[in-house]
């Protein structure tokens, strides 16, 4: 079974059951935050921490990457 969710696939042969301890102050938060379920919530904040990570590589990335683009092609090749 596959499900995508926010651009995210989740494929149920993939996944692995967990036993976490967690507060449960932070937990009740979190599924307000999110309106989900205990998994879809854990799910979701362990996709944005990676999200997260991801984007800090990128910026560390800020400035040391020289791209050869023209703005003005970029934007007559849109229409």
């Amino acid at each position: 079974m596959l499900v995508i969710i926010y651009g995210i696939n989740y494929c149920m042969s993939e996944t692995q059951k967990i036993t976490a301890h967690v507060p449960l102050e932070s937990l009740r938060r979190a599924q307000a935050a999110t309106g989900k379920g205990i998994t879809e919530t854990v799910r979701l904040g362990l996709d944005l921490l990676a999200s997260a990570r991801a984007a800090e590589e990128l910026r560390r990335l800020r400035g040391k990457v020289r791209l050869d683009l023209d703005l003005a092609e970029l934007r007559r090749d849109r229409r």
